[in-house]
């Protein structure tokens, strides 16, 4: 019956998402221990690196005996496992401090800047996509093509730079470094280093989107309001532009998960205290518990992306089933 409708889509999608949960549980399983046994091939001695050069042998043997650094690997990977269960990722070998009150403290500066970035790259993509479309190879597409090809070939660490020093030194419009306080603040200095990111993700989503909207375009649906008298602007967004955004919302979810990564490049430039600059601390002082800690919640934060990406393109299309 159809009052029963809204009731099963909500059971259809409990399941899907204890499905996909379930298929979460290995996956991350294996991004814990790759990234154990990889931690540990990084050379050098984090007792060594804690205590000094001048340290002596019998100092170094004390340290990694209480660090547990001296059993066995498997012994040290349950060990890891199962604090991981009990909610704890360690104490830090640099900050002595537990490793999720560190992370936690720097994630919000990366979560804000992957999230300023995403904002920005949809709100630069839809109009300037939709408009190459409409006008394709127009002088408008030619022009927003070019752009897309001249960015997305730049690398982000030297885009970086040469927003800094454009609009940071010569012109000092913007903030060199540093998160701010307050919310106005924050985005001021959050500005250039999203846009670096934006410069970068943004070609790849226009990209898509304008590949997709023409394809849509020439639909026989879409041909058939056309000919029913319907007005350009009315039928690129009844019928084309929802149609065309499927493609590009998977798109923008992979791209979200390399850029909780990628920030490490535009968190060093830009001197962000986020989890890019913690990682690379961490790995020049071997600080083997804050690297698997943070490789475990970019596992985790880029499994949930894409399970909200599946969930939004399902919203977007009908036709696509929880079952």
């Amino acid at each position: 019956m159809p009052f029963n409708e809204p009731h099963e889509d909500r059971l259809n999608t409990v399941a899907f998402l204890y499905r996909r949960i379930l298929q979460m549980l290995p996956v991350l399983f294996g991004i814990v221990l790759v990234v154990f046994m990889v931690v540990r091939l990084i050379p050098g001695d984090p007792a060594r690196i804690m205590l000094g050069m001048r340290a002596t042998d019998e100092t170094i043997a004390e340290l990694r005996m209480s660090l547990g650094l001296n059993l066995p690997i498997w012994q040290q990977f349950a060990y890891f496992v199962g604090n991981i269960f009990q909610g704890e990722l360690g104490t830090s070998l640099f900050y002595r401090r537990p490793v999720t009150e560190v992370i936690f403290e720097r994630l919000p500066v990366t979560m804000a800047l992957v999230g300023l970035s995403v904002l920005l790259s949809v709100l630069v993509t839809v109009p300037l996509a939709t408009v190459a479309a409409v006008r394709q190879n127009g002088w408008i597409d030619q022009i927003v093509r070019g752009l897309s090809t001249l960015t997305l070939s730049m690398p982000g660490f030297w885009l970086g730079l040469i927003l800094l020093i454009l609009f940071a030194v010569i012109y000092p419009f913007f903030p060199i470094s540093g998160f701010g306080r307050g919310f106005g603040d924050i985005l001021w200095h959050l500005a250039l280093p999203a846009l670096t990111i934006t410069l970068s993700l943004a070609p790849i989503l226009i990209r898509t989107l304008r590949a997709s909207l023409i394809e849509i375009m020439h639909a026989p649906h879409v041909e058939y309001a056309r000919t029913k008298g319907l007005s350009e602007g009315r039928l690129i967004r009844r019928h084309v532009l929802r149609n065309g955004l499927l493609a590009t919302v998977t798109i923008l979810g992979v791209n979200i998960g390399w850029l909780i990564g990628g920030s490490v490049v535009v968190e060093t430039v830009f001197s962000l205290p986020g989890i890019g600059a913690l990682i690379v601390s961490s790995i020049s002082a071997r600080d083997y518990p804050m690297i698997q800690g943070i490789a475990l919640i970019f596992g985790l934060l880029v499994v949930v992306i894409n399970l909200v990406t599946d969930l939004v393109y399902a919203a977007l299309d009908p036709r696509v089933s929880y079952d």
